[in-house]
């Protein structure tokens, strides 16, 4: 009996946190969903609308240029995924697999960098990136190249790769090279389909941090149509007034990349958060 109601609590504990969780996306969908009339501040509050509504996520599609919001946010997430992954495993694989001196130092060199603030960086990139013409002033690529360049690689990700990289025997590769494999081709074929869950968790990660990014692209960009989703749903809001109704519909199309392509990787996400999380 003791048992069954240590689980029956338990269970209670973890349907409170999901029911608190998702209250906000429901309120965030109601809101979205409510006809011009209703007031979405009335109180006792109603999360049923009364005549629910999409005319909201079409009036947001054509009110601002949400078409290139997603395309710009699309580009500069895809670019800085790929080099993520790519440069995480160049610089991972050296520091997991070869013995060489002064590994130790640099690896812990790249995980101070973890703690740094990125507001701390924040002027000196930006300086950076004006002497390299890295802003939309001087063209959409450029203002692409802006957002991806300072971002493409972080010690998290080579962390993270590393991890993996040192819970595999060594003897995989101790085989490969008596079947004639080099450096590159060990990696190539017998590495990185072993880790194939932790790049597709990094490449989770790095999606959720660059598709949500505020701070860096409202520094960077300056023109409306080079602008990424969450600066260019800032517009829908002014000085004096904001209609949270169109606001709260440009939000959720805004999440809908995200949920899919959480869901295209979710089968290697729980495998590959704990591989990378072995002590090496």
């Amino acid at each position: 009996m003791k048992k069954v109601l240590k689980k029956a609590l338990q269970y209670l504990i973890l349907s409170l946190l999901v029911a608190f969780s998702i209250l906000p996306f429901l309120w965030l969908l109601s809101t979205a969903l409510k006809s011009p009339g209703e007031n979405i501040f009335a109180y006792p509050p109603r999360f049923i609308p009364l005549h629910p509504t999409l005319d909201n996520f079409v009036s947001v599609w054509n009110k601002v240029p949400m078409f290139w919001f997603f395309l710009n946010s699309i580009i500069v997430t895809l670019f800085t995924i790929v080099l993520n992954i790519a440069l995480s495993v160049m610089a991972a694989y050296p520091l997991a697999r070869m013995r060489f001196q002064g590994r130790g130092a640099i690896f812990f060199s790249i995980l101070a960098t973890m703690m740094i603030p990125f507001q701390v960086l924040m002027i000196p990139l930006y300086l950076i990136c004006l002497k390299l013409n890295l802003t939309d002033s001087a063209g959409m690529v450029n203002g692409w190249l802006g957002l991806v360049l300072p971002f493409a690689v972080s010690g998290f990700g080579i962390f993270f790769v590393r991890q993996a990289l040192i819970t595999l025997p060594k003897e995989l590769e101790e085989s490969a090279v008596l079947d004639g494999c080099n450096s590159l081709q060990i990696l190539w074929y017998v590495l990185l389909p072993l880790i194939r869950p932790t790049l597709a968790t990094l490449a989770v990660f790095a999606f959720m941090a660059t598709w949500g990014e505020f701070l860096w692209p409202s520094i960077i960009l300056s023109e409306p149509n080079h602008f990424t989703l969450p600066v260019g749903l800032v517009q829908l809001q002014s000085a004096f007034s904001a209609d949270w109704k169109l606001i709260a519909a440009g939000t959720l199309l805004s999440m809908v990349p995200m949920l899919v392509f959480f869901f295209a990787l979710q089968k290697y996400f729980v495998s590959g958060v704990t591989s990378g999380a072995v002590k090496g």
